[in-house]
């Protein structure tokens, strides 16, 4: 099992404009209802390097991004990181507003980060691909 450092450096992550201000506005409306979750998603996009959307490395973990992660207990997942509302777990896509979704916004493969459950138990992930949705058509974007 792998030994857990609390004082162990996050790594660096990158967000997109559009994702950090709306990230950081869902973040802030989510304060009442799930504090916890709140304050590590604010915590990631502090920590953020904020670029424009257009200069996100294609393998960086962001809104919509299929991510392929190997955990602690050996256990590797692809899921799909979505805003509250559209997730669905038989389908594998997971909520910005979980640890696990908190946790991977901004990752790049062979990056690792430490998250804790909603019961206090501490993990950690390895990201190992990430794919881009195709982009979507301009009648859809906003």
């Amino acid at each position: 099992m792998t030994e857990f450092n609390p004082h162990r450096r996050k790594p660096k992550i990158i967000v997109s404009d559009i994702d950090y201000k709306r990230l950081a506005g869902l973040a802030a409306a989510a304060q009442a209802r799930l504090p916890e979750v709140a304050d590590v998603l604010q915590s990631e996009l502090e920590r953020a390097q904020v670029v424009a959307t257009d200069c996100v490395p294609s393998d960086v973990v962001r809104m919509g991004s299929a991510v392929e992660f190997r955990s602690d207990n050996g256990q590797q997942r692809c899921v799909t990181l979505v805003f509250p509302g559209e997730e669905n777990i038989s389908q594998g896509r997971i909520s910005v507003l979980t640890p696990i979704g908190a946790a991977l916004i901004g990752l790049s493969p062979g990056q690792s980060i430490t998250w804790t459950t909603r019961d206090g138990r501490q993990h950690e992930l390895t990201v190992m691909r990430v794919e881009q949705p195709e982009p979507l058509h301009a009648a859809h974007a906003s």
